[in-house]
């Protein structure tokens, strides 16, 4: 009699699809390789998603619902809102451990993109994303961490519009770690809004 089939979660499953998609491209993805990272044959993800395609448009509908627990999560662990926004940075940058790396992932950005389907779930990821953002940088002021004159939704969408491009410009010049290379595009455009005793605790840390 053979061993029965172990059960898995979505999330389990999810997690193995991530883990897959960072080592394989689009076009090298497939069910086998996504079952073999969940422990599982490919006849039971078909069973419960159908074809690759659904079981990624699953996988993209989780993420994006995800996308303010994630967020959450890196909040919940600082007691400072401008220490949260570059642990997110920091958070980014995982998406582009090597150059190679970022290329898978913007292959499959091409997708979501260009697919409708996968789109609607890219947009509420980032509309979730952005709002989140705009709530940290408010917090941020009211903390006395930001100047009050800063305005949230500028700010949510300049660090969003540069660290996505940040990612490309860094396996374009390949200068330190893409972590680092975040990082420093965050502090430069949080650093015309800090508060003065920001600026001159971090000018005290720099002498």
């Amino acid at each position: 009699m053979s061993p029965r089939q172990r059960k898995a979660s979505d999330d389990e499953v999810f997690a193995a699809t991530f883990r897959a998609m960072q080592r394989l491209g689009p076009g090298e993805l497939t069910l086998a390789e996504i079952a073999a990272e969940a422990g599982l044959t490919a006849g039971a993800l078909v069973q419960r998603f159908g074809s690759k395609r659904d079981l990624l448009l699953a996988f993209a509908a989780a993420a994006a619902e995800g996308s303010d627990d994630h967020l959450l999560a890196i909040q919940a662990q600082h007691a400072s809102p401008l220490a949260a926004l570059r642990a997110w940075a920091s958070a980014m940058a995982q998406l582009a451990p090597s150059p190679a790396a970022l290329a898978r992932n913007l292959a499959y950005l091409q997708i979501d993109v260009a697919d409708p389907d996968f789109r609607k779930h890219l947009l509420a990821q980032y509309r979730a994303t952005r709002l989140a953002l705009r709530k940290l940088i408010q917090q941020a002021i009211e903390a006395g961490e930001l100047r009050a004159d800063t305005a949230p939704d500028s700010l949510a969408r300049a660090l969003e519009a540069a660290l996505s491009g940040a990612l490309l410009t860094w396996a374009i010049y390949r200068e330190k770690s893409a972590q680092a290379w975040l990082l420093a595009i965050v502090d430069s455009l949080l650093e015309p809004h800090l508060a003065s005793t920001k600026k001159r605790s971090r000018g005290a840390r720099g002498s």
